[in-house]
């Protein structure tokens, strides 16, 4: 996979350092509007408002993670490690009922999975483990996420559909007329254009922005753990481990480098699910390779994991502004709802484009009847609220997705006829994209 790409790999000897400098600072700015918007869409779920995640701590654990991957990966991999859109769902289902501290506790079970996948693949090999998880299961998982979360987007667009549209067309209009970074951050740029108009309409109040402090610790909180949470991280994490390795295929395509063999694909793995486990103990999101650098990286051809760990440095100092969080949180529920418009939809084609991209057969019973079992497990489950029962005198939830996962991995390795074979696509293997759109 390995091939030469003309691109800069050492910044400070061939930029200098003041350009090296200014490159940080574009692949923090290009992170910034998604991971951001993960703590937002948080405090926007009924019954949760003003009780989700951190934008401070969400920024904190990000860098954190950043820099932790590039330890364990030898920083060879120029990778940064944002907030993962698969794991909104969770969010949906577990703040609102429990609280943010056990769907963090949720994040560290998901973690751990992650390290127990490197395991099995440092002992099994890729192939064969990668064989539980084709494009015919992972592709109605991805495609589920985005409808389950569906129906929030709507609920706060209508509070004031007038201002959620701005965000739906600022998004429209980037993807498809932007270029260069205009094209690559098109979160970012449709919250602030939506801001400003907010804040002409008169929609936004400033009275906790002004009462906050400059400079403060970010708002850390223990992580809680039951079933519920646990079940419905350990889900959706199957589907982030491959999005995960699909990531890092594509990465090492853009820099002229086989990342899946050096430093290897458990390293990069445990770089991650510790890296998700260590935000989820510290009460952040999960994390995820992010689409948005590695466009960044395509963009500039500045291949110097240098520069993203300087990206990673620039979130932990803003992490440390309570008038930042407090700015976040002023965001109206209408641009949340019509970003999230947008975004819900386009995880779902993700989805889609997975199936269509690994030329998925659903000509074939055992793809049709895979596929069939999942969808109406993950929303007829999802719309009764899942199904509870008793172990050793504990409740245990399963959500529509939980179930429809669990189903899909067991179909497939029972049913004959699996002939997915791992390594033959880059883009076959990009199970999904989560961090970009």
């Amino acid at each position: 996979m390995s091939t030469k790409v003309t691109g800069i790999y050492d910044a400070r000897k061939e930029l200098g350092w003041g350009k090296t400098i200014i490159m940080g600072l574009q692949q923090c700015f290009a992170m910034f509007g998604a991971t951001i918007l993960v703590p937002v869409l948080t405090n926007s779920y009924p019954g949760a408002e003003g009780m989700g995640l951190s934008a401070s701590v969400t920024l904190f654990c990000a860098g954190i993670a950043t820099l932790w991957f590039h330890f364990i990966t030898k920083g060879k991999v120029p990778v940064f490690l944002g907030s993962s859109f698969a794991f909104l769902g969770m969010y949906q289902a577990i703040i609102p009922q429990y609280g943010k501290e056990y769907a963090t506790g949720g994040v560290i079970a998901a973690g751990g999975l992650y390290v127990i996948l490197a395991i099995l693949i440092k002992v099994l090999g890729t192939k064969r483990v990668m064989k539980l998880f084709p494009p015919a299961v992972c592709g109605p998982l991805i495609i589920l996420i985005g409808i389950n979360l569906a129906g929030s987007a709507i609920d706060n667009l209508f509070t004031n559909w007038m201002l959620g549209v701005v965000p739906i067309l600022v998004i429209i209009i980037c993807n498809t007329w932007g270029k260069g970074m205009i094209k690559i951050i098109p979160v970012l740029i449709s919250l602030i254009v939506s801001y400003i108009v907010a804040i002409i309409m008169g929609a936004v109040s400033f009275d906790a922005v002004g009462s906050a402090a400059w400079v403060g610790l970010p708002n850390f909180h223990m992580p809680k753990f039951n079933a519920d949470a646990i079940v419905a991280g350990l889900a959706v994490a199957v589907a982030a481990m491959v999005e995960h390795i699909g990531d890092v295929m594509a990465i090492g395509a853009t820099c002229g480098k086989n990342f899946i063999a050096d430093p290897g694909l458990t390293r990069t793995l445990l770089g991650d699910g510790i890296g998700t486990s260590l935000a989820g103990l510290l009460g952040g999101p999960a994390n995820t390779t992010y689409g948005e650098n590695t466009g960044v990286l395509a963009l500039s051809k500045v291949y110097d994991p240098r520069v993203v760990r300087l990206a990673a440095f620039y979130a932990i100092i803003l992490s440390f502004s309570p008038k930042f969080d407090a700015l976040v949180n002023s965001i109206p529920a209408a641009i949340v709802g019509g970003v999230s418009f947008i975004l819900y939809g386009m995880i779902s084609a993700v989805g889609v484009r997975n199936i269509v991209e690994n030329q998925v057969d659903l000509t074939k019973s055992r793809n049709l009847i895979i596929a069939a079992v999942m969808f109406v497990s993950g929303l007829g489950f999802s719309s009764v609220g899942g199904i509870t029962f008793t172990v050793g005198g504990a409740a245990v939830t399963l959500s529509g997705l939980a179930i429809a996962a669990l189903c899909g991995v067991i179909l497939n390795a029972i049913l004959p006829g699996n002939d997915y074979e791992f390594g033959v696509s880059v883009v076959g293997d990009k199970s999904a994209d989560l961090g970009s759109y």
